[in-house]
């Protein structure tokens, strides 16, 4: 359930290890503040294999690529891996250009990563598969690409966590989708980095990466629904999902929660 994840990690208050963007540093370091992890973002490649021995979890997002930055991707992934630790990858833009998608295909390949964590977009796009993107905003839904996202959990043995109106997570046996998240998410910058460093706390505590992923999808799109209740617009969004993050309770989450129990993975739609 959410909330004994939840419940976990502000017991437990994991460090997560996040080689990220410059755009969301800030957002996704509170975020998992206001959840009870703690958050580090080293991303130099002189230190991020000490760090990542310190560490319960590594999130690597492409969103503000260089060469040095995969060179520590890379380093920090493979100590990861070494150490037996989830890694969640977020494929920012994958599809957008020949760089992201090498470079998400790379990291793929070598770091064989726990979760991936994207929009439809990206997903296909890391599946192999043409994609449409506008920026890093997904032009394709869930269901369209939960063909895509069954074959990439399946021939990478990890769990794959698809954002967007309704979040689909799959792995090679199952398939949970959440119901919860608030249109005015997509309108608000770092929303879906959010996501996967969350993913990556839930990981850090969680024996299934299937049920983490789930529920810190479940976490996000509760608290969206809060803060949009709360707030005028994307400007005063922020501030009250951070709060909502640092006030959720039991009660309030089982409420809220719209999440489907697993499901067989021959139940998904084929693509279009």
């Amino acid at each position: 359930m959410p909330w004994s994840t939840l419940e976990q990690v502000r017991a437990e208050a994991p460090l997560v290890h996040n080689i990220t963007n410059y755009v969301v540093m800030n957002q996704t370091a509170n975020a998992l503040l206001a959840v009870g992890a703690s958050p580090v973002m080293a991303h130099a490649f002189e230190e991020v294999e000490e760090m990542v021995g310190l560490a319960r979890a590594l999130v690597i997002n492409i969103g503000t690529l260089s060469p040095p930055w995969v060179e520590a991707m890379l380093r920090a992934g493979l100590a990861a891996k070494r150490r037996g630790i989830p890694i969640v990858l977020d494929p920012v833009g994958c599809g957008a250009t020949t760089y992201r998608t090498a470079t998400s295909a790379i990291l793929l390949e070598q770091l064989r990563p726990t979760i991936i964590r994207g929009n439809a977009s990206e997903v296909l796009a890391l599946a192999g598969g043409a994609s449409l993107t506008k920026g890093v905003d997904s032009q394709h839904t869930t269901d369209s690409v939960a063909e895509a996202a069954s074959w990439l959990a399946r021939a990478n043995g990890c769990v794959v966590s698809v954002s967007g109106a309704v979040d689909l997570i799959v792995d090679r046996d199952a398939v949970i989708r959440v119901h919860n998240g608030h249109p005015i998410m997509s309108s608000v910058t770092g929303m879906g980095c959010t996501a996967s460093a969350l993913t990556g706390a839930f990981a850090a505590v969680s024996a299934s990466p299937l049920q983490a992923a789930a529920n810190a999808m479940a976490v996000m799109g509760v608290c969206g629904e809060l803060a949009a209740a709360h707030s005028k617009g994307p400007g005063s969004f922020v501030p009250a999902f951070m709060d909502a993050l640092w006030l959720l309770d039991a009660g309030t989450l089982a409420g809220a929660a719209r999440v489907s129990p697993p499901s067989a993975v021959g139940d998904l739609p084929h693509g279009d």
